[in-house]
């Protein structure tokens, strides 16, 4: 089109990088600019066509650069390309399109100097998504807060009208939280938060200017923490991947030692998923499965009874297409 402006893209690549440690599932962040007092979000980098072969190429090389961490498990999440949920507000700047990827890990006390001074840390994740976490059962904050703000939010009449067939806001709400004595479904992190954006009840949509107010007064612990950009839609897209995943393929033992106890194992997957898994089927389950063999040696614990180490059996992605640890979908 003639005299139209075009516009400028580039190509960022952000890695939501997980580790579990102390029965908490982990993620890594870095502070805005080296700075203490904004939001922080996940490690990311631009992609140099020049310098880097491929996408993957170029996210292993700067977070092994900025953090020392050699990445192993990466596997790319999604492209981000929505412009508003990544400008700043007068922002004439090239647009940002956001791969996201996840990278599975263990925390490296080795590493954790390089890590300091490249001003990032280990966090929970469950921080950014306190409603996720329900290995001790429903958490309060949903029906004391979060619901009732999102139930309000539903009965509102939206500024466009949805298509005919479009699910309502009501419905919307049922099935991303499993009210109404809907299951609840730990897969659906990413349909939680983008509601919980679209109805104004996290910090991002105010920040963005898609609400008036932070969180129609929620408290901070309910709405958790707040991350620069749009890294924790980021973060809910990989922590929606990695649960799914778990079911189907064997990921989890990129975030577990050489060798374990089931005990390790089973508050492993308990810690990912966001929910309690009994002890005895959870057994059944991983003998069911074949994915561990004993290694013949056990614990030395100062108090108790040893425990038996395993390891993963590798053999076993050669022999089936899908082994994972089928843990129930809803509770």
């Amino acid at each position: 089109m003639a005299g139209a402006v075009r516009r400028s893209v580039e190509i960022g690549l952000n890695a939501a990088i997980v580790a579990v440690e102390d029965q908490q599932p982990l993620i890594l962040v870095v502070s805005a600019g080296g700075r203490s007092d904004g939001p922080e979000g996940l490690p990311f980098g631009p992609f140099d066509p020049v310098v880097h072969r491929t996408l993957e190429m170029g996210l292993r090389a700067w977070v092994e650069e900025q953090t020392a961490l050699k990445l192993g498990y990466v596997e790319q999440l999604y492209t981000f390309g929505d412009r508003g949920r990544h400008a700043l507000p007068g922002d004439r700047g090239p647009h940002l399109v956001s791969v996201g990827y996840l990278a599975l890990t263990r925390p490296d006390p080795a590493a954790s100097e390089a890590l300091a001074r490249a001003g990032a840390r280990w966090r929970r994740w469950y921080e950014f998504f306190p409603w996720e976490d329900w290995r001790g059962g429903r958490p309060a904050l949903l029906d004391k807060a979060l619901l009732p703000a999102l139930r309000r939010w539903a009965r509102t009449r939206p500024v466009d009208e949805p298509l005919p067939k479009a699910p309502s806001r009501r419905e919307r709400v049922r099935l991303a939280f499993g009210s109404n004595g809907e299951g609840w479904d730990e897969e659906r992190v990413l349909d939680r938060y983008e509601l919980l954006y679209e109805a104004g009840l996290v910090d991002e949509a105010v920040r963005d200017g898609r609400a008036a107010a932070p969180g129609d007064t929620l408290p901070p612990h309910v709405r958790g923490a707040p991350m620069r950009f749009d890294h924790r839609r980021i973060l809910a897209t990989a922590i929606s991947r990695l649960r799914a995943k778990l079911k189907y393929r064997p990921v989890v033992f990129e975030l577990m030692a050489p060798e374990f106890t089931l005990t390790d194992l089973q508050l492993t997957v308990e810690a990912i998923s966001g929910r309690h898994v009994h002890k005895q089927n959870f057994r059944r389950l991983v003998e069911a499965a074949t994915l561990v063999e004993p290694t013949g040696g056990a614990t030395r614990p100062r108090r108790g009874r040893p425990a038996a180490l395993f390891r993963f059996r590798r053999e076993v992605v050669k022999e089936r297409p899908a082994p994972g640890l089928r843990v129930g979908s809803r509770s």
